[in-house]
């Protein structure tokens, strides 16, 4: 389920994250679902317990998770809620950069035919 790039420069921890929130994102992860353990995500990614921890604290902070003492950690209920409210402050950002490709020379047309891509790779997860 999780895949970890250990030749990327982003750090493990952050890419356990940005996983979680994308199968929490795309239902593979439903509310009130138990996601793997620390030590046996630890095992299977062989990964530092600590790093899997770190993932985890933070999601829980966030409010994505919560764990349960001696039962586990498990999605929040309203976890697909707040990662769509986040995703959309981001479209600030992405009138941001548009307006800068544009700036830059990028046509319409190119900007609207890496959108429709995009919209085609979420469309193939279904």
């Amino acid at each position: 389920m999780f895949k970890i790039d250990i030749m990327s420069r982003v750090p493990v921890y952050e890419q356990i994250i940005e996983q979680m929130e994308k199968f929490i994102l795309t239902g593979i992860l439903s509310a009130k679902e138990q996601v793997p353990s620390v030590r046996s995500l630890s095992v299977e990614l062989s990964v530092n317990p600590n790093t899997i921890q770190k993932a985890y604290s933070d999601l829980d902070r966030r409010g994505i998770i919560y764990s349960v003492p001696g039962r586990g950690c498990f999605v929040a209920e309203n976890a697909k809620e707040l990662l769509s409210g986040a995703k959309r402050n981001e479209l600030s950002e992405l009138e941001q950069t548009i307006y800068e490709l544009l700036l830059a020379g990028i046509s319409k047309d190119e900007i609207i035919e890496c959108l429709n891509k995009a919209i085609k790779r979420k469309d193939e997860l279904k």
